[in-house]
């Protein structure tokens, strides 16, 4: 099994959902703040996001459990996936971080989990996603277009990141992991992760792929190596032999781009 370098040791608070509710909220600036800080280098920024966000990440983790993993593992792969989703957060989203994070973290705890074998989702899930369907089609034929994920949430009386989380779990792994750019026989994959101010584009698989297509050959590669490699605009950069401060403008055109695509 892989392990993964441990954000909670084991002298700290045990992994239940009560220690998880008593966690007072955090405010969505507050948090963009915190991010800031971290992207700039920031530790204590870092272990403060984790600290302020272990009930989100347990509310993802608790989906996984009965697979045979330690609950503690499974947790600390989800706070992998929350730092990851920090590091990669463009604060001028609109949209909160949360909805943000929670496909990030669900990506790395299935990525952990077919390291060993099949995911398997749990009966509850695939009813909240047969009825998320169901809330899609309905919203989609009064209103006339596509519904945000907001929009369900509101139609079902769920919260958006739950709304999040079943499509994203009851989604086979080949779905998943569709291909969508080949480098050096390394495919791109999981480019949902790719967030914009339209949080229902998210779902929209047919219509980021022929996005992505549409791209030159060095704006597919940062896409590559930025939503697929993980790795920072600064590396970016130094690969391309340009700016950070250009590769920024360019992933902001790139994203533009896709949301352009998405939303027409």
């Amino acid at each position: 099994m892989r392990k993964a370098k441990r954000y909670v040791t084991e002298g700290d608070m045990p992994m239940d959902v009560d220690v998880k509710q008593d966690q007072s909220p955090i405010k969505d600036q507050e948090m963009k703040e915190l991010i800031r800080r971290s992207q700039e280098g920031d530790q204590e920024a870092r272990d403060e996001i984790i600290e302020k966000n272990m009930r989100l990440v347990w509310s993802v983790v608790q989906r996984f459990l009965n697979r045979g993993y330690e609950a503690d593992d499974l947790f600390q792969i989800g706070c992998i996936g929350l730092l990851k989703s920090v590091d990669k957060f463009d604060l001028s989203y609109d949209v909160k971080f949360s909805t943000y994070a929670v496909p990030m973290i669900i990506g790395e705890i299935q990525r952990f989990l077919r390291d060993d074998g099949t995911v398997k989702v749990s009966r509850s899930l695939k009813e909240m996603g047969n009825k998320i369907r169901k809330a899609k089609d309905e919203l989609s034929k009064t209103r006339g277009r596509a519904p945000t994920v907001t929009e369900i949430a509101d139609h079902l009386g769920i919260s958006p990141e739950d709304v999040v989380l079943a499509q994203e779990a009851v989604r086979s792994p080949t779905s998943i992991h569709e291909t969508v750019y080949e480098n050096d026989g390394d495919p791109i994959t999981l480019l949902d992760q790719i967030a914009d101010a339209d949080e229902a584009s998210w779902f929209d698989k047919i219509a980021l792929k022929k996005a992505i297509e549409e791209l030159d050959e060095r704006e597919r590669l940062i896409v590559y190596l930025r939503y697929y490699k993980d790795q920072t605009q600064s590396e970016v950069a130094s690969r391309l032999g340009i700016s950070q401060v250009q590769v920024s403008r360019l992933e902001k055109k790139i994203l533009q781009h896709i949301k352009d695509k998405m939303d027409g």
